[in-house]
């Protein structure tokens, strides 16, 4: 069906959309920073699968080395690129008040200047639309890019990587603009999914019990998503929010306890 480059594919829930993409019929490249082995491991399920897949390693925060991804991974897999997902995250702690101009380049790097660059590569290189049964463009190339639910409902935590990933759903709409009709843009807004390297399970369960449904997301319902836009030739500049309702959580302060 189509090539992907998946970023952030040796664990968690870049791994999961990786192996998606090679159960729809894609060939994959993998990327990956310091997973490593987890990224090998992920190439031979893709092949075990029939597909063909290759692992591409690049630190995100290095231009250098994004700028190649796209080239790269078509040269590997024999073709232009049709699918892109940027998956890969920082995702550190800080506020207003404790803000570096490190946590600011880091986060800002990787949860938008990277999916930058890599849509205007994927951009540069994909196939025109074609014609479908009804005689309308039927656009080759997709990008999903991998949002946060935050971005529905503000609050000053996470500062630097809220605006990083503010910025990305800005991107997300005005690509699909930009890009139309040759590459559909969207973006997947995960709520509490996989817990947090330093999330205690504690912690995690509350969370996910917050949420409107009292529930949060498992990688299953995150891969139905991703499963949904690569099939969805209409749906362009959207962000589903897969999270439990988390994003529309309304008992706060404000509210409760007035009449």
């Amino acid at each position: 069906m189509g090539r992907a480059l998946v970023t952030g594919a040796g664990n968690r829930l870049g791994r999961a959309m990786a192996l998606e993409l090679a159960r729809q019929g894609h060939d994959v490249a993998v990327h990956y920073h310091s997973s490593g082995e987890g990224a090998k491991a992920a190439v031979a399920e893709i092949r075990k699968m029939g597909r063909n897949a290759v692992a591409l390693r690049a630190d995100l925060l290095q231009e250098a080395e994004v700028t190649p991804l796209i080239p790269a991974a078509a040269s590997a897999l024999g073709g232009p690129m049709t699918v892109l997902i940027n998956s890969a995250s920082i995702f550190e702690y800080d506020t207003l008040q404790s803000a570096t101009r490190n946590t600011w380049d880091d986060h800002f790097e990787s949860n938008l200047r990277a999916p930058f660059v890599l849509m205007q590569e994927l951009a540069a290189q994909v196939p025109d639309p074609v014609k479908d049964a009804h005689g309308e463009p039927l656009a080759q190339g997709l990008v999903i890019n991998m949002i946060d639910q935050r971005v529905q409902k503000l609050t000053p935590e996470f500062m630097t990587y809220t605006l990083a990933k503010m910025g990305l759903w800005a991107l997300t709409q005005t690509a699909a603009q930009a890009l139309a009709p040759r590459v559909r843009v969207n973006g997947i807004g995960p709520g509490p999914t996989l817990r947090a390297t330093r999330q205690s399970a504690a912690h995690f369960a509350a969370q996910r019990a917050a949420t409107v449904l009292k529930r949060g997301a498992n990688v299953s319902d995150i891969t139905g998503a991703l499963a949904y836009l690569l099939n969805a030739p209409a749906v362009t500049g959207q962000l589903i929010c897969v999270d439990g309702g988390q994003h529309l959580c309304w008992q706060t302060p404000d509210v409760l306890g007035v009449e």
